[in-house]
């Protein structure tokens, strides 16, 4: 009997054991896992590019002198003819040198009108688009003609830069005298040897007044300007450019 309830304590011991061990009933529902936390990505940070010490800018409204270095047209000129010039002059802002002298400048016609008959003037318009310095350093740009003060009998007509060939009236005068002159000499030729005295003098009046009109239907001159004439630049907006570029490097042998 004794041997029986020792037997029981030891079996009895080695459950509570085993229950310790493991607390958890089989039937206990499973304990929930932990959300694992992502941590946050650090925001990314654009690099700022350091400034170019070294930028200038070229402000709108500035004027550069050039010279041309071909003859135009209006007899031969079309839309989209190359134009090339050259600053006559350095353009100099505080100071400083930005533009130097004999710096290319290349352009194109936008539009070309021929000269008509009575009040049809010749003109031209010319954008400038590209600036070339002497180093090869070579900077876009928007340039229109402001003045041409090196172009007689040619001005500038409006803000985009269009030259208009000035009217001729002295010499569209003289053209009507001649003609006035040649045609009644031969109106009254013809009227003698018509009807007489009064056949002269019909015919003279009606000789004038067709050399007049002859003068006046006469196409006027073409505007034209040549190699070497003086014009004068302006820039439309303002334009940057990198000053240690313009300078051709010097030679260190």
């Amino acid at each position: 009997m004794r041997a029986l309830f020792t037997a029981i304590l030891l079996v009895s011991g080695m459950a509570w054991g085993q229950a310790a061990e493991n607390p958890a009933s089989p039937n206990a529902p499973a304990a929930k896992p932990v959300p694992q936390t992502t941590p946050a990505a650090a925001p990314s940070i654009t690099p700022v590019a350091p400034r170019n010490s070294n930028s200038v800018v070229i402000p709108a409204g500035s004027k550069v002198p050039l010279t041309l270095a071909q003859a135009i047209s209006t007899k031969n000129a079309r839309e989209g003819d190359a134009v090339y010039a050259q600053t006559a002059f350095p353009f100099v802002l505080n100071d400083r040198i930005l533009i130097p002298a004999g710096t290319y400048i290349q352009g194109k016609i936008m539009h070309a009108e021929h000269a008509g008959r009575s009040k049809k003037r010749a003109e031209i318009l010319i954008h400038f688009t590209s600036m070339i310095y002497p180093s090869g350093y070579t900077v876009m740009l928007p340039g229109s003609i402001e003045n041409t003060p090196g172009a007689d009998n040619k001005a500038v007509k409006d803000a985009e830069g269009t030259i208009q060939q000035d009217k001729d009236t002295g010499k569209r005068l003289e053209d009507a005298a001649k003609g006035a002159a040649v045609g009644g000499t031969v109106g009254s030729i013809g009227g003698v040897a018509a009807g007489g005295l009064n056949g002269a003098r019909y015919g003279g009046l009606a000789g004038i007044a067709g050399g007049v009109a002859w003068a006046l239907l006469k196409h006027g001159p073409e505007l034209k300007l040549d190699v070497g004439t003086s014009i004068e630049m302006e820039i439309q907006r303002d334009v940057t450019i990198d000053a240690s570029r313009i300078h051709v490097a010097k030679s260190t042998s």
